[in-house]
């Protein structure tokens, strides 16, 4: 069980007791991620075994856990009493009895202060636009609450350093085509003391670039490609005057324009070829990763 945190006084001596009691066979971490309250101190009486992480930013966080910790079945939860831990087990249960690398806990927002609108609506348009850039997506990509088994923690190679981490775990799923799950879960309102740490427009905006920077990166060729289909557009538009003014009088007259029509030409095949290179590493990583996937048993799967 691991809870990443920062100033979680209020709320995670609560959390580790709700998640001992939902799951009392697992092993709860608490990683504390710089706070200045007593929230160590707080974990560590409620039973958790806490360590630390001084990168501050949730993704490092989860890629000093994921590396930490050897286990057969992960599950992660903020620390701030907003995910219930009763419905851990039939997350649990879930990747194992299917055999999932993934369990997501899609959040029902029962009280009003629990979900800002802002969140609500973010939420949906990122959701949308994960599911219209690759194919599919999931219900609740930013939820932090989820289960997963070995052979995807040990194979996914954490490169986020914020809250863009629940988005780059969704495309490493979808990339992989993992076998996933879902199980909706009721989200509260966070307890007296504490806040939230995400900025509406400054998490949003890495977020944005993150979904940006993962399409550029696992898919090359249509990046690349709608670039250069954008400029090969422009120099249509541009063109067009000229090849008119030279089908009447045979003269190019506005030789500038030509020579920006020519260029964006040459540039945008130099993207579809861009595009069709980097594809091919591409593929290469995604075939080094699976590879690793692989290499680790299935949930549940009895061991040789």
């Amino acid at each position: 069980m691991l809870l990443p945190c920062y100033n979680e006084e209020a709320a995670i001596g609560a959390t580790v007791r709700g998640f001992r009691d939902a799951l009392p066979d697992a092993i709860i971490y608490v990683y504390d991620n710089n706070s200045r309250d007593r929230t160590r101190e707080t974990a560590a009486e409620a039973g958790a075994v806490v360590r630390s992480e001084k990168q501050q930013g949730k993704g490092n966080v989860v890629r000093r856990m994921f590396a930490d910790i050897d286990a057969d079945v992960y599950v992660m939860a903020d620390g701030d009493l907003t995910y219930d831990p009763a419905a851990a087990p039939a997350m649990v249960g879930m990747l194992l009895a299917e055999q999932l690398d993934m369990v997501v806990g899609t959040r029902r927002h029962e009280q009003k202060q629990a979900y800002r609108g802002g969140h609500v609506l973010g939420n949906r348009i990122f959701t949308g636009l994960l599911a219209g850039l690759f194919g599919r997506s999931f219900s609740d990509i930013f939820s932090g609450y989820r289960v997963f088994s070995r052979r995807f923690v040990k194979s996914f190679p954490v490169l986020s350093e914020g809250f863009e981490i629940e988005t780059e775990i969704s495309v490493h799923a979808l990339e992989l085509r993992m076998p996933v799950g879902e199980v909706e879960t009721s989200y509260g309102a966070r307890p007296e003391g504490s806040h939230s740490k995400l900025s509406t427009y400054g998490d949003g905006w890495r977020i944005l670039k993150t979904i940006i920077n993962l399409y550029r990166v696992e898919r090359p060729v249509l990046f690349y490609g709608i670039i250069g289909a954008l400029l090969v557009i422009a120099a249509i538009i541009l063109a067009i005057p000229l090849a008119r003014t030279y089908l009447q009088t045979g003269l190019v007259p506005r030789f500038p324009t030509a020579i920006l029509v020519t260029g964006m030409v040459i540039v945008a095949v130099l993207c579809l070829f861009a595009g069709l290179i980097l594809n091919t590493v591409t593929r290469g990583r995604r075939e080094v990763r699976r590879l690793a996937y692989l290499s680790l048993s299935a949930p549940g799967e009895p061991k040789l």
